[in-house]
């Protein structure tokens, strides 16, 4: 290789850093970070999910999964309720604030992928699917 800036992972990382960048700025007003957004996204796609079933989800261990959820509890995000069918087991559920910033949480993400896809010339569908596949492990071990 002639130059790091043709090298695969050091484009990857420049570009991450800098989608992370956008999305914590955009974040900001509402106190919540990219990873708590991904959650409470999470949390409201399901309605509520066990710590577990939550950290295979978001593809996190348990010990990253738990100081999000208590960083969002802390700040009145989401609450932890006994599972109805196990009460040995709790589900991560999201509050009604949590509810009420949806909208715009979901606003200001979008605005980053409105953004992004301007930098790389437009929507592009393809793209994305591109890079669903270079985030994929299965997608790895298939052409590796």
């Amino acid at each position: 290789m002639d130059k790091i800036e043709d090298c695969i992972s050091f484009l990857a990382g420049k570009a991450a850093q800098q989608v992370t960048r956008r999305a914590r700025e955009l974040l900001a007003p509402f106190g919540v970070t990219p990873v708590q957004y991904a959650v409470l996204k999470v949390l409201g796609d399901t309605g509520g999910l066990s710590g577990a079933e939550l950290g295979q989800r978001m593809v996190l261990d348990s010990a990253s999964i738990t100081g999000v959820v208590d960083r969002l509890e802390a700040l009145g995000l989401v609450e932890r309720r006994a599972d109805p069918s196990d009460r040995r087991a709790q589900q991560i559920v999201a509050t009604a604030r949590a509810r009420d910033l949806a909208g715009p949480l979901d606003a200001a993400m979008d605005r980053l992928n409105a953004e992004a896809a301007a930098v790389l010339g437009g929507p592009d569908g393809a793209f994305l699917q591109r890079l669903r596949h270079l985030g994929d492990q299965k997608m790895w071990k298939e052409h590796v």
